[in-house]
């Protein structure tokens, strides 16, 4: 099915194509769970990394996913002081509304892995330098499917 317009086309054939990535990386078959995972870590990581971070990083996002990354956004509300990998991945959690299960960083970073791969990798060194040494390892250099 077509909207008619190439640009709504095309931006949900991306988030598709990032999709499918990601559930190959997790792995599963739950489309939904990926939709989730991609969105609740998206959420998390703009909320840690700052207004003007988060701006010049959505900015490299398609257009859908560039939707669900600023839905909700509040730029009055204090910025977290995450530091730690396991604050991190609770707060995917929290944002995802349900437990991950075993493996969470690892599925973390299969989405940090898809966005590492769709994004400029410039965008990922200034992002990587914003980071607290702890959260670093989540955009790894070189990424593996998990």
């Amino acid at each position: 099915m077509t909207t008619g317009l190439d640009v709504f086309d095309a931006t949900v054939q991306q988030t598709n194509l990032w999709l499918k990535d990601l559930m190959a990386r997790i792995p599963t078959t739950d489309r939904h769970y990926a939709y989730q995972m991609l969105r609740a870590t998206l959420h998390t990581f703009r909320d840690r990394i700052g207004p003007e971070n988060a701006v010049h990083f959505g900015a490299q996002l398609p257009m859908l996913i560039r939707g669900f990354y600023y839905e909700g956004w509040q730029l009055s509300k204090p910025q977290p002081k995450t530091r730690h990998l396991d604050e991190f991945l609770a707060a995917v959690e929290d944002e995802a509304g349900r437990n991950l299960g075993a493996g969470a960083g690892g599925k973390v970073k299969a989405v940090f892995a898809v966005i590492a791969d769709k994004i400029d990798a410039h965008e990922i060194e200034k992002l990587r330098k914003v980071l607290p040494t702890e959260l670093k390892g989540l955009l790894q250099e070189e990424f593996y499917l998990f």
